[in-house]
């Protein structure tokens, strides 16, 4: 895959004119995910599915890897912007590549907590027709695997699904030692309500270790397949909007 990182001013030039249609963000976070995960787990993986597809009209952009993180902010080591800040930031990437051509991309997310801001931010870029951003979270198109892998529907919080997803990217990262502790200190679910109100704003309200769900169930075989399920729709959602012409993606005018 392309790498823009890697290129010099004279390639990334002939790469703009030759055919590069869609420019990939890869946006994670650096943030407490229990007590066997890394801190870069959401940056990690959304990197490695970006990077993970091959294709001549796409080009992957440096990581954003701090994000909107603050609700995890009593666990040390977790960084974090504030929504405007990552926004803003992700917004202007996002048209420094336009300026150049590029004017097509997909927003690459490892981190539930960075998805307003990126709406917002694509909201904003097609309004001022700038460009086109497509917010995408790797998780979001798994097919059922994750119900037939973990028996859940969508994505936890240092949970099996990212246990397995980092045994598959990088094994040396996950304290095995320490899955179990993880487990017996996370939460069933995400969030703490009271008759109806949602009364946990921060992950320590309701998690004593940070996860949200059951990492000892994760295995990097499991995030084999999660990983090549993700690069797979990845995949097709860059061949889609590579195939759109950019007047196609500009907000309906008024009725």
């Amino acid at each position: 895959m392309r790498l823009l990182h890697e290129e010099t001013a004279a390639s990334a030039g002939e790469a703009f004119d030759d055919g590069v249609e869609v420019a990939i963000l890869p946006t994670g976070s650096v943030e407490q995910h229990g007590p066997a995960l890394p801190l870069g787990t959401d940056f990690l993986a959304a990197e490695a599915v970006a990077r993970g597809i091959d294709r001549d009209d796409a080009v992957v952009l440096p990581t954003v890897p701090v994000g909107v993180s603050a609700h995890h902010r009593q666990f040390d080591g977790t960084l974090w912007a504030e929504p405007e800040t990552f926004e803003d930031y992700v917004g202007e990437i996002a048209a420094s590549v336009a300026s150049h051509g590029v004017r097509k991309l997909v927003f690459c997310n490892g981190h539930g907590g960075n998805g307003d801001a990126l709406r917002r931010a694509a909201r904003r870029l097609r309004g001022d027709q700038i460009a086109y951003a497509a917010p995408w979270n790797w998780w979001s198109s798994l097919g059922g695997l994750d119900e037939e892998l973990f028996d859940q529907s969508g994505i936890g919080h240092a949970d099996a699904m990212e246990t397995s997803m980092v045994a598959h990217l990088a094994d040396d990262l996950v304290r095995e030692a320490l899955l179990s502790e993880a487990e017996a200190g996370a939460a069933d679910s995400w969030g703490k309500t009271i008759h109806g109100a949602a009364v946990g704003f921060d992950t320590a309200d309701f998690s004593e270790s940070g996860a949200v769900g059951t990492p000892t169930e994760g295995t990097a075989e499991k995030g084999r397949k999660l990983y090549e399920q993700a690069t797979s729709e990845l995949d097709a959602l860059v061949g889609w909007l590579a195939e759109q012409p950019f007047d196609a993606l500009a907000p309906e005018p008024h009725r």
